[in-house]
């Protein structure tokens, strides 16, 4: 079998060789076999360029995969960073609302919430820049808020910041200036403003203060101005309307030693009593009003002018039309009445609108500069009410209206007008003093009028039959009446009184002359 395998395979061979096309065929097969080698070529060259490129793109998926780990890592470190800046970022971030709102919204609650909202991020934002570790957002944001804060805490840098606009702080000067020339209107209430415009915005002034001392000084300046003049040319014309009123006139001929006679003919029996108005002008007749008659030393009704004390002030216009007569210590009460009630009202308002901006010294500096001329004013008035009076009932009473006005002020906490109080004492009891030394003269004269004269005439009895009258007659002297009259008044003021008022030395000299009259009769 092999065998002739073999040897057919070796006759094929030999047929093949010994065919007359062998050589075409070859021919054709080392063509074939060329082209062959030639698309092989080519696939190889395919293959090895399809190699090169699969090498590059594993090369880029190598490069995407470390690239989206890096990523991924980025993006892992930004959330670690967003936790962390997240809020900062928040405590500093204002928007476009507040923007919009502080640049052209009207001045009103919306605007003042604005503002406190910059005030609190300009806040955060400088303690924010002032920590040595502070973020790198914290230095880029800083400019835009700084931007945005020159708005309001600049008067001559204008700021281009998303929207061209006034600048606030401008808005906030003109809205108090504003405020102020209100104040100067005629017949105004001041204090509607004060609570209407001032203290309902008051955060304005504070912000204005913290973040531009030098303009909020300005503004405090003018208001101070303005006020000054408010209360000094009100409280000036009310001082001219109480001018007006009538008040009796007591003089020497009323003290308890004068002579009756003489005070008889010349005041109450002829004439009537004499009228003056305050500034001491005697009222012609065609003027006065209805003679009343009165009693320059009983105190009488006159004491429940201590229980008006906390009533409101009478005003001006019915001041001035007011017929009746009065006693010198009614318009010394209206007056101060209404001083201290606008004091009161003027010193509150100034702690509540300049504090804490300002400490409480400065806001009684403020309150002196406005109310110091009005003081004056007072003590003026004061000084014309009793400077030419005899009135030591009316004087006394004044004292004692000045000390209630005195621990009415303590009770509502106004220590600034503490140094009026103490000068109208300071001219409140010499004046006392002098008129009590009137009334103790006037029993002296009395004493050495007995020696020539004789006991009934010194009192002011009439001669004829003076004498016997005076012996039948079980009544006290006429002076000894008179005298305890105006002691029992006296006395009845200074229930309360403590032991070192001038009160008591006072009575004792009278009481001493008295004593020395008694021993003459």
């Amino acid at each position: 079998m092999r065998l002739r395998r073999t040897n057919s395979k070796i006759y094929t061979s030999q047929y093949w060789y010994s065919s007359p096309t062998f050589p075409l065929e070859l021919s054709k097969d080392t063509d074939s076999s060329k082209a062959c080698d030639d698309v092989l070529k080519s696939v190889q060259n395919s293959l090895t360029s399809f190699q090169q490129d699969l090498g590059a793109v594993s090369a880029e998926i190598e490069t995407l995969q470390s690239r989206s780990t890096a990523m991924n890592t980025r993006l892992e470190n930004r959330k670690v960073v967003e936790n962390l800046l997240g809020p900062a970022i928040e405590e500093v971030a204002i928007s476009p609302e507040v923007v919009s709102t502080i640049s052209e919204g009207p001045i009103d609650q919306s605007w003042v919430k604005a503002l406190e909202e910059l005030d609190k991020r300009s806040v955060m934002m400088h303690r924010a820049s002032q920590t040595p570790n502070r973020s790198l957002a914290i230095s880029d944001l800083k400019p835009l808020l700084d931007d945005l804060s020159n708005k309001v805490l600049s008067r001559w840098c204008f700021v281009n910041l998303m929207l061209k606009s006034l600048q606030a702080i401008e808005r906030i000067r003109d809205f108090f200036v504003s405020q102020i020339k209100a104040l100067r209107s005629p017949n105004i209430n001041a204090q509607i403003i004060q609570q209407q415009s001032f203290i309902r915005y008051k955060e304005l002034y504070g912000f204005l203060a913290r973040h531009h001392p030098v303009l909020g000084e300005e503004i405090g300046q003018a208001y101070i101005n303005t006020m000054r003049w408010y209360y000094l040319s009100n409280f000036t014309r009310y001082k001219n309307a109480l001018e007006k009123v009538s008040l009796f006139a007591i003089d020497k001929n009323d003290a308890v030693g004068a002579d009756q006679n003489a005070h008889r003919g010349k005041i109450h029996t002829r004439d009537g009593p004499q009228f003056w108005d305050t500034n001491l002008r005697k009222i012609a007749p065609a003027h006065r009003p209805s003679q009343t008659s009165h009693d320059a030393l009983a105190i009488g009704r006159r004491a429940d002018v201590l229980k008006q004390s906390h009533q409101a002030a009478l005003p001006a216009h019915i001041a001035e039309d007011s017929k009746q007569i009065h006693y010198v210590e009614t318009p010394f009460l209206h007056f101060n009445l209404a001083l201290v009630d606008n004091a009161t009202a003027e010193y509150s308002f100034l702690a509540n609108f300049f504090s804490p901006a300002i400490g409480f010294q400065t806001v009684s500096r403020h309150f002196s500069a406005i109310f110091s001329p009005t003081f004056s004013l007072g003590h003026t008035f004061t000084k014309s009410l009793i400077e030419a009076s005899d009135d030591c009932l009316g004087i006394l009473l004044c004292v004692r209206l000045n000390q209630h006005f005195a621990f009415e002020l303590q009770r509502r906490k106004i220590p600034v007008a503490d140094g009026y109080i103490n000068g109208t004492n300071m001219l409140l009891w010499p004046r006392f003093q002098l008129a009590m030394d009137v009334h103790a003269e006037s029993i002296k004269r009395a004493t050495s009028a007995i020696s020539t004269r004789g006991a009934a005439s010194a009192l002011g009895l009439s001669s004829n039959g003076a004498d016997a009258a005076s012996k039948q007659s079980t009544a006290p002297h006429m002076l000894t009446q008179r005298f305890g009259q105006f002691l029992q008044s006296i006395l009845m003021l200074s229930r309360d009184a403590g032991d070192d008022e001038p009160v008591g030395n006072s009575l004792r000299r009278l009481r001493g002359e008295f004593e020395a009259f008694l021993t003459k009769v």
